[in-house]
């Protein structure tokens, strides 16, 4: 069986993965018919936060990032010193593209609604280090690498993050709409480092630690095919568990304000295909193999919703309209990134060949993971 295939059947997590899409749709509607009918619930859910953010979310997205971190094969991350190319091709699709393309949609879709406009750039300076390692798992992309992205947009988010929010929030929305247009945002590089430690922080670590302890005690063959075969899928359950609670949340709110869903929807919808097509054909072009073109499309294209949702809260309040386009940002991109999944399955099929490489380049790979890239 081929490289690329095998990949793929190691993403694949049985019946909850094979019939993933109906559960996701099952999952957002009982979240948001609790929600609607007992808006009780809601405040009982958010009555405990972690740094703004609902406990019970806080639990899922954690649940949800160990297992694929867990899986994660660290001992060999000392080869991605050789990537520098899917680094650099990385840092450009998330750093630049994605939020200048989000920027532009909010200011063309949303010109009137300064909150929701707001929001939507909030979402897309948030780059992705939680549900990425789902989507690439699912479609068999290169997890090591996705570990390593996912490192990187954590450490530029640190950095970034606040410097980029006054720069496209303030600075550039008030020379497009006027001083009126502008919104001070106050986001302390310590606010996106606690996040950033708390949703990738502690996954991360129990991650390595549970590696590491059970590959000394119980070997790499035991780990990889019996435990992680047992632990893999429990990231799906923590995926659904947190999809319920986020959308029992503002499932009143949804359901009142539909045209005001389907406003921040539409733009959201378009950004999240443009930037999962643009960040693959640009990798696919770049001569990189499916799993690494797969991981690189699918973290340019996921953002960080529990940051954003986190920093929308503590700046702009629970019930502001910045707040309530954060929380509809997971609403699309849940099954939009699970669509995408199958795109990729089988884009895998009509792009590469059976050992993942592109069939429109003869690409030779030596020892140390270089590539030579010749055109046929």
């Amino acid at each position: 069986m081929s490289q690329v295939r095998n990949r793929i059947d190691k993403g694949s997590l049985g019946i909850v993965s094979k019939f993933l899409t109906l559960w996701i749709l099952l999952a957002m509607a009982a979240g948001i018919i609790i929600g609607a009918a007992y808006p009780q619930v809601a405040k009982i859910l958010d009555a405990v936060r972690i740094e703004q953010v609902s406990l019970p979310i806080a639990i899922g997205l954690i649940w949800m990032m160990y297992p694929p971190l867990a899986g994660v094969k660290y001992e060999e991350l000392y080869k991605m010193k050789q990537q520098g190319k899917a680094l650099s091709v990385s840092i450009v699709q998330n750093w630049v593209i994605g939020p200048v393309l989000m920027f532009a949609l909010a200011w063309i879709f949303l010109p009137d609604l300064p909150e929701y406009r707001i929001g939507l750039i909030i979402i897309g300076l948030a780059r992705c280090i939680a549900m990425v390692l789902v989507w690439n798992q699912l479609a068999g992309g290169d997890n090591e690498l996705c570990a390593v992205l996912v490192a990187v947009n954590s450490i530029f988010q640190v950095a970034l993050y606040s410097v980029l929010a006054y720069l496209f929030v303030t600075v550039l929305s008030a020379w497009i709409g006027g001083t009126g247009a502008g919104a001070v945002v106050d986001i302390s590089i310590w606010e996106v480092a606690k996040a950033v430690f708390i949703y990738l922080g502690i996954p991360f670590i129990a991650g390595i630690i549970t590696r590491s302890v059970l590959v000394k005690k119980r070997g790499k063959d035991w780990y990889d095919n019996v435990f992680m075969k047992k632990l893999g899928p429990t990231a799906l359950i923590g995926l659904l568990f947190t999809i319920i609670v986020m959308f029992s949340l503002k499932g009143e709110y949804i359901l009142k304000l539909p045209m005001d869903v389907f406003r921040i929807a539409v733009p959201l919808l378009i950004y999240f295909i443009l930037m999962f097509s643009i960040s693959f054909f640009m990798s696919y072009r770049l001569g990189f193999s499916y799993d690494k073109s797969t991981t690189l499309a699918f973290t340019a294209a996921s953002n960080n919703f529990e940051l954003a949702i986190a920093v929308a809260v503590a700046v702009f309040g629970i019930d502001s309209g910045v707040a309530f386009a954060a929380v509809v940002g997971p609403l699309i991109e849940v099954p939009v990134m699970l669509g995408l999944v199958h795109v990729a399955r089988r884009v895998s099929v009509m792009w590469f060949d059976q050992k993942g490489l592109s069939i429109n380049r003869k690409i030779t790979a030596d020892v140390t993971g270089n590539l030579n890239i010749k055109e046929e």
